[in-house]
């Protein structure tokens, strides 16, 4: 059981976002500063990680976000997807952003596009270039984590991605969609383990003042498996 006394440590594997800001201003931009804003100590792991089992590099933590790594820092495709396997063997609380949710799409059996505009000419939205700040509406799916985590309905996000979730995976349910049909966010459909996975980027600078959720979320889960006791915080949802 972890310490009540201290913040809940929360593991980051990827790179931490480079664009400084405050973004809406109540808080630093990055990983590190919303994770902070959000009520856990995060920790960002090195991309070697000397051989060691996941077992042996999580433990301490209450959960994990797994980002993508910067391109001075060739993240493993193969290295997410047993992150992902792992932490579902372990009902090990989960939030994988971009790439990430991709990877763990993958590792479970989903299939990706990986060029929108070629695969995918119908998704209007995404035939541009991705650039930075970027944002479009997604519908919610009602009655589900991540409506719980946003509110239901249409709400904005900031998606930068050329490539996209084509085939969503075994046990998991699109809860997130583009109004051009593109999945933006999905999750897994027992409650016994928070798994959550978001095309857009919850800790950039030009992220919502509803996307600190996210990852609220994920330190409530992580708090109600490692038996701490704390009640899941009421969000404050869009609209």
């Amino acid at each position: 059981m972890f310490s009540t006394n201290q913040p809940l440590r929360i593991a980051v594997y990827g790179s931490e976002i480079k664009l400084k800001g405050r973004g809406v201003g109540l808080w630093a931009t990055g990983y590190h500063g919303t994770l902070v804003a959000a009520g856990a100590e995060p920790v960002f792991l090195k991309l070697a990680c000397g051989g060691k089992s996941w077992g042996e590099i999580l433990h301490g933590f209450g959960g994990v976000v797994a980002c993508p790594f910067d391109s001075s820092t060739p993240g493993k495709m193969g290295d997410f997807e047993s992150l992902c396997l792992w932490c579902r063997e372990h009902r090990f609380p989960l939030l994988t952003i971009d790439g990430a949710l991709l990877a763990m799409n993958s590792a479970f059996g989903g299939l990706n596009y990986n060029d929108l505009s070629r695969e995918m000419p119908e998704a209007l939205q995404h035939r541009h270039p991705p650039e930075h700040g970027l944002r479009h509406a997604i519908n919610v799916t009602p009655n589900t984590l991540m409506s719980k985590i946003y509110g239901e309905g249409e709400i904005v996000v900031n998606s930068e991605h050329r490539q996209a979730i084509q085939r969503v995976c075994k046990g998991f349910v699109a809860t997130g969609v583009s109004l051009d049909n593109v999945i933006e966010a999905i999750e897994h459909t027992s409650e016994a383990w928070f798994c959550v996975g978001v095309q857009w980027q919850p800790a950039s600078p030009s992220a919502s003042g509803l996307d600190i959720q996210v990852f609220r979320a994920l330190i409530d889960a992580a708090n109600v498996k490692a038996g701490a006791g704390q009640p899941a915080r009421k969000m404050a949802l869009a609209g």
